[in-house]
């Protein structure tokens, strides 16, 4: 059966009205792919990945020339003097934080520059959650950030203010997170670098990257930032990785991160890679095509979803510098009903019927929808948010546009048809 037959007449009229709507913006995502593989292949081939960098190694993990070529590829990629890439390295949060711990010492502050950051960073800078837990405010380390304007962009007034002689490390989340602002596009981080390095040219300019890796022809690092971290389980992991992280800049403070993550004395000469090194390159050489395909269904999305009179942001015409797609769906009913139909269309836990719960991180309840190969992969197409005013859905990933498609058509159905 053509799988357009298990929709209305409507329905499929509505998707094949979209579909010729947004083509233009595919080819040229289609254009981004091709530009961002020859840049990944160039890299592999610069730094002659084997058969033999694919093996991993146990215990301490000395002389692991597998994790260390790995490593070279990254900061190649990424156009930076170092990197550090390990299976340790459990969530983007926990890359975050032991970037910042690694950095940031007793006295010194931490300051964001695009408005307050997302649920679990509060927790490791230690505005929310227990006291006496180990956030940075526990050992002495200041944090504030610098809110937005009324236009969701960056207040240099107030940043100028802010930016004092305490303050190290200086942070930029590119995409969005749970808040209505846009995300940031790499051309706007770049004004933000120059704008900072203006004020104070000795502030460390980090970059949260996570959802961005790929998802436009620059990186960060390559307009001026002096660190940034990812996760592997998302862009830069091509939905293959299972589990990881990375952190790209200047030589130094990798090296401060990598004591953080292992001990003084080690750094990154130790971590055994296991059998993760196999999966962590081929994903990597994998990411700018999945990460085309997932940018690819956030357009589908908001092509479709503004059709049917909610919110979207991006729109599908808009410049796009990571994966997410939010909707208000202005109602609870709708929001938690749209989650529950991507989980019916997912190729894992299909069955499963997604309903809102407490999180660890995160204030709200929230609900998630997220069949995926790999626990928590927001490569792979997922849809989660809590569950509060204007009651915002993040859409993001997909491992193929053709599945997105199929799945985003059938919670459109059953949401407002």
């Amino acid at each position: 059966m053509d799988w357009k037959e298990r929709f209305k007449p409507e329905v499929r009229e509505l998707v094949s009205s979209v579909e010729m709507k947004i083509q233009t913006k595919l080819n040229e995502i289609d254009d981004q792919v091709t530009f961002n593989q020859a840049k990944v292949l160039e890299a592999f081939q610069k730094e002659k990945v084997a058969e033999e960098h694919l093996n991993g190694t146990t215990g301490y993990g000395y002389d692991d020339i597998g994790r260390d070529v790995l490593e070279r590829v990254y900061a190649d990629i990424f156009k930076t003097e170092s990197a550090l890439v390990r299976s340790q390295f459990v969530s983007g949060t926990h890359t975050i934080s032991s970037t910042f711990f690694g950095i940031l010492r007793p006295g010194d502050k931490l300051l964001y520059a695009t408005g307050m950051p997302y649920d679990t960073i509060q927790e490791v800078v230690g505005i929310v959650g227990e006291k006496g837990q180990g956030s940075l405010k526990d050992f002495g380390i200041g944090f504030d950030y610098v809110g937005l304007n009324e236009k969701g962009k960056v207040n240099y007034q107030e940043l100028q203010r802010k930016l004092t002689e305490d303050v190290k490390v200086v942070a930029i989340q590119r995409s969005r997170g749970y808040s209505a602002r846009s995300s940031f596009t790499v051309a706007e981080i770049k004004e933000m670098i120059e704008q900072i390095k203006q004020i104070n040219p000795n502030v460390y300019i980090f970059i949260d990257n996570c959802y961005g890796e790929f998802s436009e022809t620059l990186e960060p690092t390559e307009v001026g930032a002096d660190i940034m971290a990812g996760s592997l389980i998302k862009n830069a992991g091509g939905g293959i990785a299972q589990t990881g992280g990375y952190v790209v800049g200047k030589e130094k403070l990798v090296n401060l991160v990598a004591n953080r993550l292992t001990n003084v004395g080690a750094g990154k000469e130790e971590g055994a890679s296991l059998g993760s090194l196999r999966r962590m390159f081929q994903g990597l050489f994998m990411a700018p095509e999945v990460t085309g395909a997932a940018i690819k269904g956030a357009i589908f999305e908001s092509g479709i979803l503004e059709e049917c009179g909610v919110s979207v942001s991006p729109k599908w015409n808009d410049a796009r510098t990571d994966l997410i797609q939010s909707v208000n769906f202005g109602k609870k009913e709708s929001m938690i009903k749209f989650a529950q139909m991507i989980q019916k269309n997912s190729p894992i836990d299909s069955y499963v019927k997604p309903e809102p719960s407490d999180m660890a991180g995160y204030e709200d309840k929230v609900i998630m929808a997220a069949g995926t190969f790999v626990q928590g992969a927001s490569i792979e197409f997922s849809a989660d948010g809590p569950i509060r005013a204007p009651y915002t859905l993040y859409i993001q990933g997909g491992l193929t546009y053709s599945q997105v498609k199929i799945a985003i058509t059938s919670a459109v159905q059953a949401t407002f048809f």
